[in-house]
């Protein structure tokens, strides 16, 4: 696989004072954004099956997160994120059995490679950051956004990104420590915008993910 920066995170259901709890922490807000995400596969959801989520961000371009080794397990996610188009590229005809073109971006191989538009909604978001220090005293930079997408779901994620799969239980033990500092239960589970929105508008895609994955939230 193309190399790309490990995406550790935790989803939490934010409440009223979560805002007010970051500033308390030493957080700050570094914007405040709307923007729209939309998320291809195939009918038959070949790479949300197999744990590949493709998904282009208005303004932001495509990224690809790729399941990551997951070496700890709890109530986090762990992906690699590829944000080149010529690496999305060659990932997804390694995923989806197919030859790798010439040329092209990632639009030129959605036809190709039978992808099609499965959702897309928009984001309100409040992105905050904060640097936590850790019990050997190194320090981490740490992000938490805060979404509001536009059917109504809310949802948090504290999230660090590191360079290598032995830096994920550092960073992990200082996203479960902020969680717990933000008031969030040590085991709770948040689903995904995606999760929820395919479950609301498209039940039969989800049962199909709840087939592979159970109960398991991804992504």
């Amino acid at each position: 696989m193309a190399q790309g920066l490990i995406e550790v995170e935790r989803k939490f259901v934010p409440g009223p004072g979560t805002e007010e709890r970051l500033q308390e922490l030493g957080g700050t807000l570094e914007h405040r954004v709307t923007f729209r995400d939309s998320y291809y596969d195939t009918p038959e959801l070949s790479l949300m099956r197999a744990d590949y989520w493709l998904r282009q961000r208005e303004g932001s371009g495509w990224e690809l997160k790729c399941p990551g080794a997951a070496s700890v397990s709890g109530p986090h996610t762990e992906y690699t994120e590829l944000t080149a188009e010529p690496s999305i590229v060659v990932q997804l005809c390694e995923v989806l059995g197919a030859e790798v073109p010439g040329a092209g971006g990632v639009a030129a191989v959605l036809g190709p490679l039978g992808l099609q538009l499965v959702a897309s909604f928009v984001t309100k978001r409040s992105a905050w950051k904060l640097v936590l220090s850790g019990a050997d005293g190194e320090q981490r930079l740490l992000r938490v956004d805060l979404d509001t997408a536009d059917f109504g779901y809310a949802v948090g994620e504290v999230e660090a990104l590191v360079q290598k799969e032995t830096e994920v239980p550092a960073a992990l033990e200082k996203i479960h420590h902020l969680s717990s500092l933000l008031g969030v239960l040590a085991q709770e589970r948040a689903p995904a915008k995606l999760l929820v929105y395919l479950q609301r508008f498209r039940p039969q895609d989800y049962q199909r993910l709840l087939q592979v994955y159970g109960s398991k939230v991804k992504p």
